[in-house]
């Protein structure tokens, strides 16, 4: 895949797109979750190449794109999505994003309906307070300093065994999160300022009913606060399909990644 640079007023977004299969189906654009980076997807970039085009970035102050000022907001990474699709010719993509990037792609479809082809929503969370209970949405304004104040190598091992159960899947979230090695105030920052914008944007209920085909992606064994429960609440209250991975983590793309990429080819294939 070939690196690119976006710029915004706030740093430079790095980006990697692939348009060898420029003619074979949509662009798949791949959106890490927080604290992770273009990595996590490894193993859907390697299978999807040569069949689709395909884009994935370092979100806004992540890995690559740093430094970044933290000032903000999650429609402001929807909105700098979109002028980077703009900026490459990307027209009609199917969004998959995880985690917090799955947030990222609900923002994008919500403000470019006619610009997005599908969304799949991998252990992520829908973006309405009435899913997270007041003293929830209290605590994810509040996380900075348990980033901050938690013995960075005994955060390594339960940021790793928290997210994923696979071996693979555990060592990549390792590595992903040794690119903060020595930077742990940096780090807090940007795991505080996450998790503040993601709350902002619960409280302001800017989710609605999507105007694109969506799929839901959870690992049944996904213990990362609570979106093994939000992501239940998510299907039963909106009839959004959802598919649970039997023994992946939160990091379900690394855990089962064969499972995922089938999941994903089917959804693409139904379009």
């Amino acid at each position: 895949m070939t690196e690119k640079t976006y710029e915004t007023p706030c740093g430079v977004i790095h980006y990697w797109v692939d348009r060898g299969a420029e003619q074979m189906g949509p662009p798949l654009a791949f959106l890490p979750g927080l604290l992770e980076d273009h990595r996590l997807f490894a193993k859907q970039l390697a299978y999807f190449a040569g069949r689709y085009p395909l884009f994935v970035w370092d979100a806004p102050g992540h890995a690559a794109s740093r430094p970044f000022e933290l000032t903000f907001t999650l429609p402001d990474k929807a909105k700098w999505l979109e002028e980077i699709f703009t900026q490459e010719g990307i027209e009609r993509p199917v969004v998959i994003g995880h985690s917090m990037g799955g947030c990222v792609g609900q923002l994008y479809a919500l403000g470019f309906p006619q610009k997005i082809k599908g969304l799949i929503a991998i252990d992520s969370v829908p973006l309405r307070k009435e899913y997270a209970s007041a003293p929830e949405r209290w605590f994810l304004k509040r996380t900075e300093p348990v980033f901050r104040h938690y013995p960075w190598k005994s955060f390594l091992k339960v940021g790793t065994r928290g997210v994923a159960t696979s071996e693979y899947g555990r060592e990549l979230m390792r590595e992903m999160l040794l690119t903060y090695d020595g930077d742990q105030e940096g780090f807090a920052k940007l795991g505080g300022h996450g998790f503040r914008i993601m709350e902002a944007a619960m409280e302001e209920n800017l989710l609605k009913e999507l105007p694109c085909p969506t799929l839901l992606i959870c690992g049944e064994q996904d213990r990362v606060g609570l979106c093994a429960q939000y992501n239940r609440a998510w299907h039963e209250k909106t009839g959004i399909p959802i598919v649970w991975i039997e023994g992946a983590g939160h990091n379900a793309s690394a855990d089962e990644p064969e499972r995922v990429n089938r999941l994903i080819q089917d959804f693409v294939d139904k379009l």
